[in-house]
């Protein structure tokens, strides 16, 4: 608990056998009341290990995808109680010690919704980031935060939380099962207004990390750049898109 506030982690979990156990270890257990691990049909131990370190744990027979993957792990989180939502990788990309920092920050009542940024600061190359990726989450971050009427240092870290009011606001049901799901739920938050905060993330690129392909980086990148104008012509009054509808 911080500030009366229930905290739940969940872990939208792909073949991450390898690293959870030391995601969680780096979990600040004192303030986490709750880990929900969501699992999409992995193909080694990733289950295994999460009820060995009794996390509560939701399987996918089948993969459904990213964005499905996330879906079931909102859900329940709310299902059982959570006021404040820290959405983590288990492939330890993302660092569990700045978990203190984001609940702080959404439990200040300053903030609705906090991103962990790899791009403030100067770590994002240093920690492997690939140049093209990185010149891509420029330019994209660029464009949305002209489109969006924003002014966020990027809109593409995997690592965010959230109140339990924004998750009950967002018509999630209405965004991708795949990876540009993070994408158009952030869209969706600044939609309506949500406030959204920034802290700075170390980046950690290595083997174990997943990381998506040059095809599917396109496809993404493709996918924001359509949430982004179909946001603007909805705000214009020029469209109406359901993905901005509860």
């Amino acid at each position: 608990m911080m500030n009366d506030k229930k905290i739940t982690v969940v872990l939208p979990a792909y073949n991450a056998a390898l690293t959870l156990q030391q995601t969680f270890n780096e979990i600040p257990h004192d303030i986490v009341d709750d880990i929900i691990l969501t699992d999409d049909a992995s193909k080694d131990e990733t289950v295994q290990i999460a009820k060995k370190l009794n996390i509560h744990t939701i399987i996918h027979t089948n993969n459904k995808g990213y964005g499905a993957n996330q879906k079931t792990c909102y859900k329940a989180a709310l299902d059982r109680g959570a006021d404040i939502v820290i959405m983590l990788h288990p492939d330890y990309q993302y660092s569990p010690k700045l978990l203190r920092a984001m609940v702080s920050m959404l439990t200040s009542g300053h903030y609705d919704g906090v991103i962990a940024s790899r791009i403030l600061g100067k770590g994002a190359l240093a920690g492997g980031m690939p140049l093209y990726k990185y010149i891509a989450n420029r330019g994209l971050t660029f464009i949305q935060n002209i489109l969006l009427n924003c002014k966020l240092s990027e809109y593409h870290t995997g690592y965010r939380g959230w109140t339990k009011e924004v998750l009950e606001a967002l018509p999630l049901e209405t965004c991708s099962d795949d990876f540009i799901f993070d994408n158009q739920m952030m869209a969706q938050a600044i939609y309506q207004n949500f406030r959204i905060g920034e802290i700075s993330c170390p980046t950690k690129y290595f083997e174990e990390a997943s990381s998506i392909n040059l095809r599917r980086s396109t496809i993404y990148g493709l996918g924001v750049l359509k949430t982004s104008v179909e946001y603007r012509l909805d705000k214009l009054g020029l469209i109406s898109n359901k993905l901005f509808k509860k």
